[in-house]
């Protein structure tokens, strides 16, 4: 049985969902202005005669109208990065500042850590968290390509990271991934409720602690790229005796509110605030995003 079928009570339009999973993902890039400026990496690409469209919802976004847009020079020089349009979400979402202290709890590849050093201008810490240690070259790498100074790694199990006080803390668990099937179908093979329960005690260990490293008053965004409740509103549910969740909503990108129950479980009316990226919506990969603030 294919596992989304199980979504199908609960994702609006589910025709046109499943349609839009058997289209070519769209080519996203964001341009980093740590190295460049936006009308420089638009003149450049103009020049090459690559056919882009800026995103209408993030002022550093763009799709890319290549095959190959690994080959560009752009990227490999750093001034762009190639990263799922539903990937800049979450970070957009935290909203980090120039001189706080952010933590990103599961920073590997470094997509969102790269991200959120721009927003904060390489200015203040940040701290690149990532438990797998065969990850870590990789996330350093992409890091030093990208112009992140601001940064500190680490490689702790993000459940029994030290003690410390954020500003912002990114929590963008591994999850079962079903939101990457137009990009990588093969993980439809290791979805199903058994695998998101099997996950969701994880998850839910890492949000906590992601938590208890936030100061009170800060922000927690937590995410995944899953349509699983039992990895989204089934583990934001767990923390709401210590947090409140914030309602937002991204001007020029559709989404859909968090899910209040699914399947017998009650997950209660605040979880409305969560929001739920559809393929079908805005023509991307699959999402769930989800803003705290620590009581």
């Amino acid at each position: 049985m294919n596992p989304l079928e199980r979504y199908r009570e609960i994702i609006p339009d589910y025709d046109a969902f499943w349609d839009a999973l058997q289209r070519p993902l769209p080519v996203a890039a964001r341009i980093n202005t740590l190295k460049t400026t936006v009308v420089r990496v638009m003149a450049r690409l103009a020049q090459a005669d690559v056919v882009y469209r800026p995103l209408a919802w993030y002022p550093w976004g763009i799709r890319l109208d290549l095959e190959k847009p690994g080959r560009l020079m752009e990227h490999h020089m750093g001034h762009i990065h190639l990263q799922e349009e539903v990937s800049m979400l979450p970070v957009t979402v935290l909203d980090p500042r120039p001189g706080e202290t952010v933590l990103d709890l599961c920073a590997a590849p470094g997509s969102k850590t790269s991200q959120i050093a721009q927003h904060m201008q390489n200015k203040g810490l940040l701290v690149a968290n990532e438990s797998s240690g065969n990850r870590i070259v990789p996330l350093r790498s992409n890091l030093e390509r990208l112009g992140v100074l601001n940064v500190a790694v680490t490689s702790y199990d993000g459940r029994r990271f030290p003690d410390h006080s954020f500003d912002r803390v990114l929590v963008d668990v591994p999850c079962t991934s079903e939101g990457t099937v137009r990009r990588t179908a093969s993980v439809l093979g290791r979805s199903g409720q058994r695998a998101s329960l099997a996950l969701q005690r994880l998850q839910s260990g890492l949000l906590q602690r992601a938590l208890a490293l936030t100061r009170s008053g800060g922000i927690v965004v937590y995410s995944t790229c899953t349509y699983a409740p039992e990895e989204n509103e089934g583990v934001v549910s767990s923390v709401l005796d210590q947090a409140d969740l914030v309602d937002f909503r991204l001007p020029g990108f559709e989404s859909s509110p968090g899910l209040t129950g699914f399947e017998g479980f009650d997950f209660g009316s605040e979880l409305t605030r969560c929001a739920r990226y559809y393929p079908h919506q805005n023509d991307t990969g699959g999402f769930f995003v989800a803003k705290l603030v620590k009581r």
